[in-house]
């Protein structure tokens, strides 16, 4: 995937949140407090990680564990389907810290070829680190995505300032993967 692409996806994907974030900020704080607890929607994100974690796993062309791919697909795949019956509690934060662990993995490895052409692409690969982060704070200590999702939707204002903000910055990368990154 090219660099262009994956900033306009990434951009878009932050966009139409917050668009609806400051059209119907109740209903957004509404939906957002009951993320973390959802279990729906938290066995999709953890399938969702397994299979893309998978994947990864089967792209990967390292010779010194070739014998052993097939059991570590088997494992992994074992801890991706378990975790949706055996750890319910949090599971759709524990399966959005999976996959912005896998998100910023794709971000870095498709920014770093371009990292001497533009000093923009920082932006992309600041980001990656900021999901890396919060991928291993929430998948540690889950609750605490729920507390900031509860304090960040606490007002109205809140939500609007909230979702202004990450609008701004989703535009920004929108516009980088139109301008700064064509081509890349």
């Amino acid at each position: 995937m090219s660099l262009s692409l994956l900033s306009i996806l990434l951009g878009l994907g932050m966009a139409v949140p917050q668009i609806y974030g400051l059209l119907r900020p109740a209903a957004f704080a509404a939906a957002v407090r009951k993320f973390p607890r959802n279990l729906p929607v938290g066995i999709a994100l953890m399938l969702l990680g397994t299979v893309w974690f998978l994947w990864n796993v089967w792209q990967e062309p390292i010779a010194d564990f070739a014998a052993a791919k097939p059991y570590l697909m088997f494992g992994f795949a074992a801890v991706g389907i378990g975790a949706c019956i055996f750890v319910q509690d949090f599971l759709a934060v524990r399966g959005l810290a999976v996959l912005m662990l896998l998100l910023a993995k794709l971000m870095v490895d498709t920014g770093r070829p371009h990292l001497g052409e533009t000093p923009w692409v920082l932006v992309i690969q600041t980001w990656a680190y900021v999901l890396v982060i919060g991928g291993m704070w929430f998948t540690i200590s889950p609750w605490r995505l729920r507390d900031l999702l509860h304090w960040a939707t606490a007002t109205e204002r809140r939500v609007r300032i909230g979702s202004a903000l990450r609008l701004g910055f989703a535009l920004l990368v929108v516009t980088l993967g139109l301008t700064a990154f064509r081509g890349m």
